[in-house]
């Protein structure tokens, strides 16, 4: 059943619809569900659409949102509710304006974020969604449908408008942790478990992005996890998507090629070979005009032009060889989040760092909310492993993945240990690990002063440029990492292309040093 919309939206429809000389009165009716449920708002088309949010005529939206704009532009925006006022101010450092405009206050919360208009938008939409996600008293099954759908949405973005984080995150948080708090292993990472509303509750409440000091915490175990789900790998699903494309196409081509009953004489032209037909006489008579030679006869057959052999494609020009160059390996500041004994092997790490790789990235996961790599590191015993937390680094990030005991590593972390002689053994010595400045952020650029250039995608083992370069990695008196070119045979230029001295390790916020290692090796 359906009730009469308001007129209003009847003036809306009709206006758009109907033609203005159009006098008979017409109703449109909408489902009660959709009017009555709290989460009816109507939303802008330039935004992805939202599983919460597609309860309206799709085809509709867009003109409804343009009139209801121009009528009533204060809807653009919601207004936080007394409730997460409350929790704000006491959770909220940073909400010193204690504004209760949604786009206003994550303003507020996070001054560095700029959101553009769609966001605005979508964020009010969050908000309101937030203060009935888990309505108390409410039908489990339309509870269900909604966390399934809140679950689905985050299994994409670290937060609900992607990347960046509102007010909106933070309303979700305080609906949902109560609830979380109380849900069982199964229910939180279970086969049909809400993995990513459980991710995304132990982000809001543990990352420094949204600075909460919260006296009571869900209590998340990293470590529980019943049904592992297994992460997206791009290049798979495009390949899957191509597959299924490539299918339809020949299903499509092999019932267009099924025979069936003629209509007419056997034998007789298509209408699309008679237009062929006639273009081509019309061409050769107005070529006989020209020239002089006289076409074929009204209404003769006309002789197809022979097709005229493929030429073969010219072959693509091999890649531009790249000068060897310590600029061809990819160093980046990376932040280690945890690290942890290797299972199958003593003197292993395994650690998980934010390398500041984009989503889908070959070879990364998904951990707290960050994109991460899995990176084996042969340190344990040298380096305690209570300083291989939450710590920066200087990582090699074009190396070929390799399998290490069992462990998939994708990284190598920049270690300078003491210079030994020859014989002498070269892991005896203590290892100190090369830091970044610290201002310096996961993912930055990190190089040698007077060798800029761009890294190569992966380094070819067989070109072994990293065995070729690490020979010249060093620190010097001073403690900075340092590249001496005279190590380095390969470089040794003439004339102005030859380069002297030692470069020294940096990135746009400083160098990268070591604590006492003076003339070491690093690598």
């Amino acid at each position: 059943m359906g009730r009469p919309c308001s007129n209003l939206l009847a003036t809306a429809l009709r206006s758009t619809f109907l033609p203005s000389t159009h006098s008979t009165p017409v109703f449109f009716r909408i489902p009660s569900t959709t009017l009555s449920r709290p989460s009816f708002r109507l939303h802008s088309t330039a935004t992805a659409p939202n599983p919460l949010f597609a309860n309206f005529f799709t085809p509709l939206q867009p003109l409804l949102v343009d009139f209801f704009r121009q009528k009533f532009p204060a809807m653009a925006s919601s207004t936080i509710d007394e409730s997460l006022l409350t929790f704000l101010n006491t959770h909220a450092p940073n909400n010193s304006s204690a504004e209760t405009d949604a786009v206003k206050a994550s303003q507020a919360l996070f001054p560095s974020v700029t959101y553009s208009d769609a966001e605005k938008a979508e964020l009010s939409q969050w908000l309101i969604t937030a203060s009935h996600i888990a309505s108390a008293g409410e039908d489990a099954a339309k509870v269900s449908e909604r966390l399934s759908a809140l679950n689905t949405h985050l299994s994409s973005r670290t937060t609900v408008l992607g990347a960046k984080p509102s007010v909106a995150d933070i309303a979700l948080y305080q609906k949902l942790a109560p609830v979380v708090s109380k849900w069982s292993a199964e229910e939180r990472t279970g086969e049909n478990g809400y993995h990513y509303i459980v991710r995304h509750v132990d982000f809001v409440q543990n990352s420094p992005l949204f600075g909460l000091k919260l006296d009571d915490k869900v209590n998340v175990d990293l470590d529980s996890v019943i049904f592992k789900i297994k992460p997206v790998d791009a290049k798979a699903e495009k390949e899957r998507k191509k597959k299924e494309k490539e299918a339809a196409a020949a299903a499509a081509a092999a019932s267009g090629a099924t025979p069936t009953a003629a209509t007419g004489e056997q034998g007789k032209k298509s209408k699309k070979e008679k237009v062929k037909d006639k273009v081509q006489a019309a061409g050769e008579a107005v070529a006989s005009t020209v020239t002089g030679k006289a076409g074929p006869p009204e209404g003769a057959p006309t002789q197809k032009k022979e097709k005229k052999a493929k030429q073969p494609k010219p072959q693509k020009a091999p890649p531009i060889e790249k000068p060897l160059s310590p600029a061809l390996i990819d160093l980046r500041v990376a932040h280690i989040l945890k690290a942890e004994k290797h299972p199958n092997a003593d003197s292993l790490y395994v650690s998980t760092v934010a390398c500041g790789d984009a989503p889908g990235t070959d070879n990364t996961s998904e951990y707290e909310g960050q994109v991460v790599r899995t990176v084996c590191s042969g340190l344990n015993g040298l380096i305690p492993l209570e300083e291989m937390q939450n710590r920066k680094i200087v990582a090699v990030c074009n190396l070929k993945p390799v399998t290490m005991r069992g462990v998939k590593s994708c990284a190598m972390v920049l270690a300078a240990s003491p210079r030994v002689a020859e014989g002498e053994d070269s892991h005896g010595g203590p290892v100190e690990l090369v830091s970044p400045p610290a201002d310096a952020k996961a993912g930055d650029r990190v190089f040698f002063e007077g060798w800029e250039g761009e890294p190569e995608g992966q380094l070819n083992p067989k070109k072994k440029i990293w065995e070729t370069m690490q020979p010249g990695f060093t620190t010097t008196d001073g403690l900075e990492v340092g590249f001496d070119v005279e190590a380095v045979p390969q470089l040794s230029g003439e004339g102005a292309d030859k380069k002297t001295g030692v470069a020294k390790l940096k990135t746009a916020a400083g160098l990268c040093s070591v604590k006492t290692l003076k003339g070491a090796v690093v690598r």
